[in-house]
């Protein structure tokens, strides 16, 4: 069933931003009748409908970058069939895929209105080519319900790949989840601590007023998402089996974990962590660093050098062990 498309001032606006007012003439030679939502490209008896009106047809929307038409196809073939050479357009200035979108929307209800298994099909490509949309403002453009719309996202093989935020038919930005957003605005913080509030909130897909709490509880040195959004987001979390970590001893693997863990604001921002850090930057070397430490040993305090390693390497192991125990009571 098609959806009701009421107001949505957000995507008229993005819609117009991009079609251009002015109406102009084209050869019809010069157009493309490419890539379009419907699943036959033409619909010959309406051709002929539309072909017997007599005067001037509405003007036909035009994809500038590449002449192809977006909407109007039926009527470039009607004018083709009348013998005229000329017809009136209006250009549209986006992309590709903003293209399609238009194409989908401008033949969802008026002319030859898209079918429901083209309007699904069309969908799949809209959650893939605009993911940040939020499933309402993509049920607007194509036709369908938001929980049509939602089911099409959950089934898509890009699911992976979705946006943390939703851009609703407001405009308005909104994080799918509001943990992501809070930790991805901690890590803009620790990469950039002088970005401005309005540019934590912007790259971290949360609001303002958000972006100052984040902030506010990193200064105290808590952690940015606060215990009851950590609940929520492990319980709106799918089940999944817990596998054990991987141990490497690839000097540029544990490097890499090292890094990580000096940019994650939890830590840099307490005294407890930036301490934990410290310890374990002493113990941070490559292959040439681990190598010259042993090339250092004297053979005569081998044996005392390597006893001593290895009681360090079992106190490690130990807080291993605890840090893991731990680890699992909290998942």
């Amino acid at each position: 069933m098609i959806a009701e498309l009421g107001e949505a001032g957000h995507f008229e606006a993005w819609e117009e931003d991009r079609l251009d007012k002015a109406i102009e003439t084209v050869v019809i030679d010069d157009l493309v009748l490419g890539e379009s939502p419907r699943m036959i490209a033409h619909d010959s008896d309406h051709v002929q409908v539309i072909a017997a009106v007599e005067g001037a047809l509405p003007p036909i929307v035009v994809h500038r970058p590449t002449m192809t038409v977006i909407d109007g196809v039926h009527r470039v073939l009607a004018y083709q069939l009348r013998g005229q050479k000329r017809i009136a357009v209006r250009f549209f200035d986006g992309s590709a895929e903003d293209a399609f979108l238009l194409a989908v929307k401008s033949n969802v209800l008026h002319g030859l209105p898209l079918s429901l298994s083209e309007r699904e099909t069309a969908a799949v490509r809209v959650v893939r080519s605009h993911a940040s949309w939020s499933d309402r403002a993509i049920a607007h453009v194509v036709g369908l319900s938001a929980t049509t719309v939602a089911a099409i996202r959950r089934r898509s093989t890009e699911e992976s790949g979705q946006s943390n935020v939703r851009i609703g038919l407001d405009g308005r930005v909104r994080p799918l989840d509001a943990a992501a957003g809070r930790i991805r605005a901690g890590q803009v913080i620790a990469a950039r601590p002088d970005a401005s509030i309005r540019e934590i909130a912007r790259e971290a897909g949360i609001s303002v007023g958000t972006a100052h709490d984040v902030r506010r509880r990193l200064l105290q040195g808590l952690d940015p998402v606060p215990p009851n959004q950590r609940m929520e987001a492990k319980a709106a979390r799918p089940a999944r089996r817990q596998v054990r970590g991987r141990v490497t001893d690839s000097c540029s693997e544990v490097l890499d974990c090292y890094q990580q863990l000096r940019r994650d604001p939890s830590l840099r921002y307490t005294e407890e962590g930036r301490s934990l850090i410290r310890r374990l930057g002493m113990c941070m070397l490559d292959e040439e660093g681990w190598q010259s430490l042993v090339d250092a040993v004297p053979p005569h305090q081998a044996m005392d050098v390597a006893n001593l390693a290895r009681s360090l390497a079992a106190l490690w192991q130990k807080a291993a062990d605890e840090i893991s125990s731990r680890a699992a009571i909290a998942v």
